[in-house]
């Protein structure tokens, strides 16, 4: 039931399992009893042992939150006083970790194909890994040096810059992506899955070239439900774990990870004069103030002021 109504409302596949996931975990921390059975008690002592015991973030706590909230309101529509009263985790502001140009420089030296074009466009292109991940073959203009990045975070659209220096490589990566679905239609395979609506309209189109991943997986998968093998992109695991020992081996002492990129994307283009609209629609923020914690790095040390140690 959770699942239909959060597909029904076209939430993202990620969303869905963590809201399942914390459902899950309330139900059984409850003793396994049906939640139309449990009351603001219940969910309160599940958020305290959450933050108590588990020493949860405050923004996993929310989510939690969200999740059991959605549970009543919208599955099994208990619309009662105590739902609004549930108090919210307060979640501290955090400065995101931005690397230098140099750094970043540092880092890809160390990443091999295809990780290296994803890191590039996470950072070249301010992409969220996933975003990236998801990209299609359509999806890359070369002639336009854009990329288009379908159902983003919030189900937005937008367009982001196609870096000049990531284009030699993604063309011949382009090149084996082909060779290799070539392959696989010969082989009788060659299918990729695309959203519902359009593979009914298009029964084939799973199998153009154009709706082929960008970063296509190595291994095929078989869906359970369908029945049909298909080739899924790259497992988000695959370009963590090469970022994460590359950056171990710079000796860059801060906690680098993929969306440290579209931190450093973002902050960089600041410094180059961009103004932060610009920078916003770049991002897909929905709210200025979100693009805004970006700044803190322009003030270079505590708001621009120079310290009286410098004088002596």
């Amino acid at each position: 039931m959770v699942r239909a109504e959060l597909r029904k409302r076209h939430y993202s596949i990620r969303t869905e399992q963590a809201y399942v996931s914390w459902i899950k975990r309330y139900i059984i921390f409850n003793g396994r009893r049906h939640p139309g059975e449990l009351g603001s008690d219940e969910v309160e002592s599940f958020l305290s042992y959450l933050a108590v015991e588990r020493q949860v973030a405050a923004s996993t706590q929310n989510q939690a939150l969200a999740s059991i909230l959605f549970l009543y309101s919208e599955v099994l529509g208990i619309r009662m006083g105590w739902l609004d009263r549930i108090v919210r985790a307060k979640r501290p502001k955090r400065l995101p970790t931005v690397l230098t140009r140099e750094e970043v420089r540092l880092v890809l030296d160390r990443l091999r194909d295809p990780v290296w074009i994803a890191v590039m466009l996470l950072y070249g292109s301010g992409l969220r890994l996933m975003e990236c991940l998801h990209l299609r073959v359509k999806d890359i203009d070369f002639a336009y040096g854009q990329v288009m990045i379908r159902d983003g975070k919030g189900g937005r659209d937008r367009v982001a810059p196609l870096p000049d220096s990531v284009k030699t490589r993604l063309t011949h990566h382009l090149e084996y992506v082909r060779h290799l679905h070539e392959t696989d239609l010969v082989a009788g395979r060659g299918s990729v899955m695309i959203p519902g609506a359009l593979a009914r309209k298009f029964p084939n189109g799973n199998m153009l070239w154009g709706w082929q991943w960008v970063f296509p997986a190595t291994r095929l998968f078989k869906d359970e439900e369908t029945d049909k093998v298909y080739r899924y992109h790259l497992h988000e695991s695959v370009i963590q774990k090469a970022v994460k020992k590359a950056a171990g081996l710079t000796g860059i002492n801060k906690r680098v990870t993929c969306h440290t990129f579209r931190h450093s994307f973002a902050t960089h283009l600041l410094q180059d004069g961009y103004d932060i609209r610009t920078v916003q629609e770049l991002l897909g923020h929905k709210d200025v103030r979100t693009t805004m914690i970006y700044t803190h790095v322009l003030n270079r040390g505590g708001r621009g002021v120079k310290s009286p140690a410098d004088s002596f």
